[in-house]
């Protein structure tokens, strides 16, 4: 299972219908990946956080890429015409600093 569900996303990003969720499925992955590549995470370490295991030593990780992926997901589905993706980059590695500087 994935770190967030295509209901959580939609729950997020308060979509009620099915139309858009091939877009939302492809807006999730893109976030997910944005927020791996900016936290500097390979592709072994995305797919331990990503998965839905027990490890505890991954909690702090994937709370920190949830709320990472969550607002990467909101402001790319807002801003689907006119993104900017400089300054989305920006407040990703401001969120995910802690995991950029080694932690993982």
């Amino acid at each position: 299972m994935a770190l967030i569900s295509l209901e959580e996303a939609k729950s997020y990003l308060r979509v009620d219908t099915e139309d858009e969720d091939a877009m939302i499925a492809i807006l999730l992955s893109s976030a997910g990946k944005l927020c791996a590549d900016v936290a500097r995470l390979t592709d072994e370490q995305w797919a331990a956080v990503n998965n839905d295991n027990e490890d505890a030593t991954l909690g702090p990780t994937r709370e920190t890429m949830r709320v990472a992926i969550l607002y990467a997901l909101g402001y790319l589905f807002e801003h689907r015409e006119e993104a900017d993706h400089h300054s989305l980059t920006l407040t990703l590695r401001s969120l995910l600093f802690g995991l950029r500087e080694g932690v993982v």
